[in-house]
């Protein structure tokens, strides 16, 4: 694209669209092939140079940088621009993603609209700040300040221009929705009380009023005008801090995305009213109004990704489930050689379930249930005796990794205090020996539970658990060299899934205080008497988390392998403990000659590897969610990697047996090191297994 011919198609005449057309094909040819911010400086040198030679040129430019700035709306870009239209969550996704789908045009008023295809790409921020401020003043100078009325537009004067009114009614909006956001009741009655008892956010109009009647009065730059807006960035400051007290209050008592956002989007706006009183007082304007047109930029790049709106909005809510899930995971993890005991014992117990619970799947199938109420009547299946097992007190061991990472992860939060490697090394070897001891536990008494309700129903019947055809098939589906270890990977995730679902679900009840509803809402003690409530409340805030769990799991077990039927997608799920009884039945039916059959064994290797991908997965989706929660950093991940190869070396039984005494040191780093320095516990570690 050649200048001259751009130049010469100037039109202050053209309708809207047009005109528009044209300014997005100058600032094209400015960004030329986007490689070089520097090129870009030289383009725009070269623009007022030849624009300085051309006055016939320069009133046209004129007459259309006037008819420009009346026909949009700089106000929307100024305070706007990179918020969500409503100050909700769901709102700014919807906004984003129609952004994404939908093309914008040219044919506007709004500058908010215009801007993003004026400056479309990330490279416009690297040009827009190159630009040096002599290059800047003379862009002022030459083509915005004599068309901006006598007043110089941004410079000030006697009467407002074009820029500095745009300024200050983005100001006022701005300002009007930091207040607004502060007197939001959902935001308010979560301040600290002394954030309460200040009310900072009460006196901010009455602050922005004194600047507006000082810029009005003496000008932007006049000491007045100044002072006020030294008093207003004060007062804006302490509406900063009296929300960023919502934030204890949200750890405490449960996260609401919804009020995360609008904290996010509060901090935002105040900002961007510095960035606007830096604009409007500046003694280099065109320096401040580069800056903040570099920043409009790359907000609305920032604002275009759906990943990163859920990503900044959950982080909090993200910790919190962590957190949860951390607390219920301390207790799967065993530590002495009585909680090895424990768990063995546990998990044996939940392996008995499980037998029933496979006796039950193979029953359903003679209803010839179609394929989604089929899975229905599966995950309700699998979530009564997932939720027994729970009351209970027994263990499922697929069930613990999700739940066990995060509280591994929260050994770390004082990563750089003494011990803190060494602990969480303890805690990977205790974990290790407890998921043994779970599976061990689970399929150890699985396998004889369901061997014998085939021999009973065979006695009692005349028909053991499901039959010879039935029998194959089943070995042919957990055959190791088919879909098997693809399906197990799959229940992984599942089993992340449900602890990422117990763990919102347990926020929701805390945030909303439903325990304390149960426990005294009127209606519920008429019902129940004051005494029930109270145990009700304690049964549901105890075990709300595993309840939701146990049934999101067991339904995420039924339905998905159907929904993915209905998209004619071969999907289904592999869980160890459940495939074991499986093999169990198959086995029972097909008698003892079966052990002579290699589709037996090659079923018997599909189900050990199914565990292990189980554990496997889900323990590795919840320890990178719960890294992230913490905040742990490469560095110290790496600290992390090396003090485990160290402990595998030194004290591999460590991983496999429970310690005949107290606690197993092992690798530690100096306090506040960038790596380790010395291992004090290893020997330990290794005597204290052999």
């Amino acid at each position: 694209m050649d200048l001259y011919p751009l130049l010469d198609a100037l039109d202050a005449e053209a309708p809207l669209a047009q005109r528009h057309l044209w300014l997005i094909d100058l600032l094209r040819w400015v960004r030329g092939d986007a490689s070089d911010p520097q090129a870009c400086v030289v383009r725009v040198r070269l623009l007022l140079e030849t624009v300085q030679d051309r006055p016939e040129w320069l009133a046209r430019w004129r007459d259309w940088w006037q008819r420009f700035v009346s026909s949009v709306d700089a106000t929307p870009l100024l305070a706007d621009y990179g918020f969500a239209p409503r100050t909700a969550f769901l709102s700014e996704f919807g906004h984003r993603l129609r952004r994404k789908l939908l093309p914008g045009t040219p044919e506007t008023t709004d500058l908010a609209e215009l801007f993003g295809l004026l400056l479309p790409a990330r490279f416009d921020v690297r040009w827009i700040k190159a630009l040096d401020s002599d290059t800047l003043l003379r862009l002022h100078r030459l083509l915005i300040a004599p068309a901006d009325g006598p007043s110089g537009g941004a410079a000030g004067g006697a009467r407002p221009g074009f820029w500095q009114t745009a300024l200050m009614d983005a100001l006022i909006f701005c300002v009007s929705q930091v207040s607004a956001t502060g007197f939001a009741s959902e935001i308010r009655v979560r301040m600290s009380p002394d954030s309460q008892a200040g009310r900072p956010f009460h006196e901010l109009p009455s602050s922005f009023e004194a600047l507006r009647r000082a810029v009005q009065q003496n000008g932007p730059r006049s000491t007045e005008a100044l002072e006020a807006a030294t008093r207003l960035r004060d007062q804006l400051d302490a509406c900063r801090h009296a929300a960023y007290t919502v934030y204890s209050h949200l750890e405490a008592h449960g996260v609401s995305v919804g009020i995360v956002f609008r904290l996010r989007q509060l901090r935002e706006r105040i900002v961007r009213i510095k960035e606007l009183l830096d604009c409007l007082q500046s003694d280099q304007p065109e320096r401040a109004t580069a800056a903040l047109l570099a920043d409009l930029v790359q907000v609305g790049q920032d604002n275009r990704s759906i990943r990163a709106l859920i990503a900044s909005s959950s982080q909090l809510t993200a910790a919190k489930v962590a957190e949860r899930s951390a607390e219920s995971g301390e207790h799967y993890i065993t530590r002495d050689a009585t909680e090895y005991r424990q768990m063995l014992g546990k998990a044996a117990g939940g392996g008995a379930v499980l037998g029933l619970t496979t006796w039950v799947k193979f029953s359903l199938y003679a209803l010839g249930l179609s394929a989604f109420w089929g899975g229905f009547a599966a995950g309700l299946n699998y979530a009564f005796f997932f939720v027994l097992i729970q009351l209970l007190h027994l263990t499922v061991a697929t069930k613990q990794p999700a739940v066990t990472a995060p509280a591994m992860v929260a050994k770390l939060r004082d990563i750089r205090q003494p011990g803190a490697v060494r602990s969480f090394v303890d805690e990977v070897a205790n974990l290790f020996r407890s998921q043994i001891a779970s599976i061990v536990g689970n399929v150890g008494l699985v396998i004889p539970v369901v061997v014998l309700i085939s021999l009973a129903l065979r006695f009692a019947a005349g028909a053991p658990m499901i039959d010879a055809e039935q029998a194959r098939h089943v070995l042919h589906d957990l055959h190791l060299l088919g879909p098997t270890l693809l399906f197990a990977a799959l229940t992984g995730v599942l089993l992340f899934a449900s602890s990422i679902v117990a763990g919102w679900v347990e926020n929701w009840f805390v945030f909303h205080k439903l325990d304390s509803a149960v426990r005294h809402n009127p209606r519920f003690t008429r019902v129940l008497g004051q005494a029930r409530a109270g145990r009700w409340a304690g049964f549901l805030r105890q075990n709300i988390s595993g309840l939701a769990a146990n049934i999101s799991l067991g339904f995420m077990l039924g339905l998905v392998p159907a929904f993915a039927t209905f998209f004619g997608i071969g999907l289904d799920v592999r869980h160890v403990t459940l495939a074991a009884g499986q093999v169990a039945a198959a086995t029972a039916s097909l008698g003892v000659g079966a052990l002579n059959e290699p589709a037996l064994w090659w079923a018997v290797a599909g189900v050990a590897l199914v565990g292990p991908i189980n554990l496997g997965v889900s323990f590795y989706l919840a320890f990178r969610l719960a890294l992230r929660a913490q905040s742990i950093s490469e560095v110290n991940r790496l600290r992390i990697r090396v003090a485990i190869r160290r402990r595998i070396r030194r004290a591999p039984l460590s991983f496999l047996l429970p310690p005949r005494g107290g606690s197993v040191g092992d690798d530690d780093d100096e306090p506040g090191a960038g790596g380790p320095v010395s291992l004090p516990g290893t020997d330990d570690a290794a005597r204290h297994y052999g």
